[in-house]
């Protein structure tokens, strides 16, 4: 029985962490995770999720602050005497006498094709840069960022129409099957990590909320991968008749305006009574979901019918 210490916090762990729960040659013998934080309208303070699916199953738990500078956590550690950790979007970085404590290490399941993405955000910057295929890296973790031996890679295509929420749901559950194809060959011995290389290294830092404003100026592929990229979070935005107005879904067209038909943000009626927005590159791109402030997400067509939309109006 390999005993592992889970370290985790956002929905994207939530998989690999089940999946070691169910397995029989496993036992999750600690959960390392965030605090709980505020979270919502009312900024309740909620748990992660990878704390509720443990909950059941009576496994201690340790929520730190700052790993680096917590005391606590090289305790836990002693306490548990993992055979290996795992980590997984745990969202701080390991100093070495944490990822190094257990017999054979600490995992890491990565959302990229290593040394491609490095980085807190690896998805959004995948589709921010148009990929076509992205995948998961399994690495054991040493001191520089995303710069582990690799144990194993698995590759996906990206769909011109996927967000980052669909793309990390799939990279959620391919690198869980990942870890539990790979764990026990790397446990026995049978399985050795190989260098990464530092050929083709790219950085993929934390998405800023200014990031998320559209300027309709851009080309319209730009845009559209843009607002693909920023679904769920932070979602791409722009105004509309001096309001905020979320963009989650858009469709790239084929339809194209001369430099007199319009200035870039404009909206221009579609076939089928679609909405459109001219793009900098006289291409118009569809709108397809968006979200008025303080109202719920809805389709274009319901969000131009409840405001009269007029064609030749402009977004911010």
């Amino acid at each position: 029985m390999i005993r592992v210490v889970f370290l985790g916090t956002p929905r994207f762990a939530v998989p690999t962490l089940v999946s070691l729960l169910a397995d029989k040659t496993t036992e999750v013998v600690g959960l390392l995770t965030q605090p709980d934080r505020p979270a919502g309208r009312g900024q309740r303070s909620q748990s992660p999720p990878v704390k509720a699916i443990v909950s059941d199953h009576g496994i201690p738990t340790l929520q730190s602050q700052c790993v680096k500078d917590d005391p606590a956590v090289v305790e836990f550690f002693r306490s548990t005497l993992p055979d290996v950790a795992v980590a997984v979007a745990f969202g701080q970085l390991l100093p070495r006498r944490v990822f190094d404590f257990p017999t054979h290490g600490t995992l890491n399941i990565h959302a990229s094709l290593l040394p491609k993405y490095r980085g807190a955000a690896p998805v959004p910057h995948a589709l921010l840069n148009g990929e076509g295929a992205t995948g998961v890296t399994l690495t054991r973790i040493q001191e520089k960022l995303d710069s582990g031996p690799i144990l194993g890679q698995e590759e996906i295509p990206i769909g011109r129409e996927a967000t980052t929420g669909e793309i990390e749901g799939l990279l959620a559950l391919r690198g869980a099957a990942l870890l539990m194809r790979l764990l026990l060959p790397y446990v026995d011995g049978r399985l050795r990590p190989r260098r990464q290389s530092e050929n083709g290294v790219s950085y993929a830092p934390m998405i800023q909320k200014a990031e998320a404003c559209l300027d309709w100026n851009r080309p319209a592929r730009r845009i559209h991968d843009l607002v693909r990229a920023f679904n769920p979070r932070p979602g791409a935005h722009s105004a509309f008749r001096g309001h905020p107005v979320k963009v989650w879904r858009t469709r790239l067209t084929s339809s194209t305006l001369t430099h007199r038909e319009g200035e870039p943000g404009s909206v221009v009626a579609l076939p089928r009574k679609r909405i459109g927005v001219l793009c900098g590159d006289r291409r118009v791109i569809e709108l397809v979901q968006v979200q008025p402030a303080n109202r719920r997400r809805m389709d274009a067509v319901e969000f131009a019918n409840g405001i009269r939309l007029r064609e030749g109006e402009a977004f911010g």
